[in-house]
């Protein structure tokens, strides 16, 4: 089955966050378990729990079709030890917070060398965060997302992400979560039927799909190997639809949440409704 949803809004409580995707026609969604812009945040209440459980139970959403996302400041790889400890502390409090609401992965975008390091050297430092935080929590994935290399980010080639799982000990606990706009700025060719085959037979080759977690479907408004990151409304930007297509006829995407990040919620749920149109 086609988990396809949005990352929705959980403005006034995560609970709302499966209301919200029921009202654009999702069977899956992403949400952020606090805002993703302040470092820490009150904790959950056992209300809240609840209600977010109840919610997801009465409107069919499972621990597989949902994607939750951690804080955008958060970075894994960061080469200062301070900052490095911030971040591992707020991941850490982001699994956590999965935990307790009986969702079973978090993806996280991996981090960024900053410049004061090598490549290397910070996947090898995201890894031992990962590595940290698996310690201390049950039952949740750490899903790694490839990024557009924008900057000095890491986990734009497939082989960044190859080398941070390498590298990881509870190799059940950990997978990936691609980003069709960010994979395409990153110099993967996803235009064509041919060319997503390639990409996602190279994917299979260096990561593997056993560690396929998600998806982020989103057109991108910068072109191949652009290394920037900007979003589009599906058809809207350079990628095209042969990558959706191809995704929503492909078994080896079923049974994962598939996600819009696209910038206009209002399309989100004409795009659902076109997405699910593309399968045979």
């Amino acid at each position: 089955m086609k988990y396809i949803g949005a990352h929705v809004s959980a403005a006034g409580g995560v609970s709302n966050a499966p209301l919200n995707a029921v009202k654009i026609g999702a069977n899956a969604f992403a949400l952020f378990t606090k805002n993703q812009r302040q470092w820490s945040a009150n904790p959950l209440t056992h209300e809240e729990i609840v209600s977010f459980k109840q919610n997801c139970a009465e409107h069919g959403f499972t621990p597989k079709s949902i994607l939750p996302h951690d804080s955008y400041l958060i970075n894994l790889g960061h080469p200062q030890a301070d900052e490095l400890n911030k971040s591992r502390v707020a991941f850490l409090e982001e699994m956590q917070r999965c935990e307790q609401l009986g969702l079973d992965r978090l993806n996280f975008h991996p981090g960024s060398h900053l410049k004061q390091t090598t490549e290397s050297e910070c996947l090898t430092t995201i890894a031992e965060s990962i590595n940290r935080a698996l310690d201390q929590t049950c039952g949740v994935t750490a899903v790694i997302e490839n990024t557009a290399g924008q900057g000095s980010n890491v986990g734009f080639r497939f082989e960044h992400l190859a080398e941070i799982i390498d590298q990881v000990e509870d190799k059940s606990r950990v997978g990936v979560c691609l980003d069709t706009c960010h994979s395409f700025a990153a110099g993967y060719d996803l235009l064509t039927s041919d060319s997503c085959a390639a990409v996602f037979a190279e994917f299979d080759r260096i990561v593997g799909f056993s560690y396929l977690c998600g998806m982020h479907l989103n057109d991108s408004k910068k072109g191949l190997n652009s290394r920037v990151d900007r979003h589009n409304s599906l058809g809207l930007g350079v990628l095209g639809m042969e990558v959706f297509k191809f995704i929503m006829n492909d078994p080896r995407f079923d049974d994962m949440p598939l996600i819009l990040e696209t910038i206009d919620e209002t399309r989100w749920a004409e795009e659902i409704k076109l997405l699910r149109s593309f399968a045979s």
